[in-house]
């Protein structure tokens, strides 16, 4: 008989920034692992776009062998993304972008903006950690921090694939780089125009209060652009200091962070773009998204 991984009542509370049926819908239970599936097949088409040039698989002496799921444990509710540290190659590539020995990288089930990651560190002794707690570790802060600044990256080069063709910026860049190959072989890049900056446009961090017991980083695309995006708490989690960056570990002890972990999600709703106070109108905040969303891609 299998045994459940320890699970609170997976009902949402004042403090979760996400639904009861978001927190009882999040895993996808594990199927039997893949046994000659390794790391450098544990890609999708998102991190395959991304890849600078296409290159054939690198064959290893020992390829690194997948980590089976503990046999009698599911995983439910609030515990939900244990099963993906557990046993990632278990799940489709379409969800776990990438994974190694000490992280798992995967696509928000229920995403909060245009581009929604999560890394999951797979550490036993940090997994069940508040985050406030875990990251006090310098060690396994610096991890994370490196992990975290990669999927920036990332995202920052998927937004760039997915929405260069509406910037103005990323426009006269590519004209201006067009003409130039035009009349000559070689290309100064201190000659062109600099292009968009992506990365200003991502935003990472921990929830002061997670809703999953496991411990999780968000990395993210800042445009709130999404279907899953509909209600206040979603919003105010990403858009108040609710969301603390890892960059801002570790804490002290008197942090004002540390004191305030209510509160936020009921904070007036402030268009990230432009400061328009929406006080506690969300559909009006939510139609208003809608044009931003137009004019921060042609930015």
């Amino acid at each position: 008989m299998a045994t459940k991984a320890n699970n609170p009542d997976p009902a949402d509370t004042p403090q979760d920034a996400v639904t009861g049926e978001e927190i009882s819908s999040t895993t996808v239970p594990p199927s039997t692992p893949s046994t000659n599936q390794s790391n450098e097949s544990a890609r999708n088409a998102f991190s395959e776009l991304l890849s600078p040039a296409k290159k054939s698989a690198k064959h290893h002496e020992s390829p690194p062998k997948p980590r089976a799921p503990p046999a009698l444990t599911t995983f439910s509710g609030r515990a939900g993304l244990g099963a993906y540290t557990a046993a990632p190659e278990s799940f489709p590539a379409s969800r776990v972008i990438s994974y190694d020995e000490n992280f798992v990288t995967i696509n928000d089930l229920y995403p909060k903006s245009s581009i929604h990651l999560l890394l999951l560190p797979r550490r036993p002794d940090k997994q069940l950690l508040h985050p406030f707690e875990a990251l006090q570790d310098p060690k396994f802060l610096a991890s994370i921090q490196q992990e975290v600044k990669k999927l920036r990256l990332l995202v920052a080069k998927e937004l760039q694939r997915r929405f260069g063709k509406y910037s103005t910026k990323e426009q006269e860049r590519e004209n201006a780089m067009e003409k130039t190959l035009n009349e000559t072989e070689e290309v100064d890049e201190a000659t062109l125009p600099s292009g968009r900056d992506w990365t200003k446009d991502v935003i990472s961090g921990v929830h002061t209060h997670p809703s999953m017991a496991h411990l999780h980083i968000h990395v993210l695309s800042r445009d709130g652009h999404s279907e899953c995006m509909r209600h206040r708490k979603h919003y105010n989690s990403f858009a108040t200091d609710f969301l603390v960056d890892v960059e801002d570990f570790p804490l002290t002890a008197v942090d004002a962070k540390r004191r305030r972990k209510a509160g936020f999600l009921n904070d007036d709703l402030v268009c990230w773009r432009c400061g328009r106070n929406f006080g506690n109108k969300f559909v009006k905040l939510k139609h208003h998204l809608e044009g931003e969303f137009e004019e921060w891609k042609a930015e």
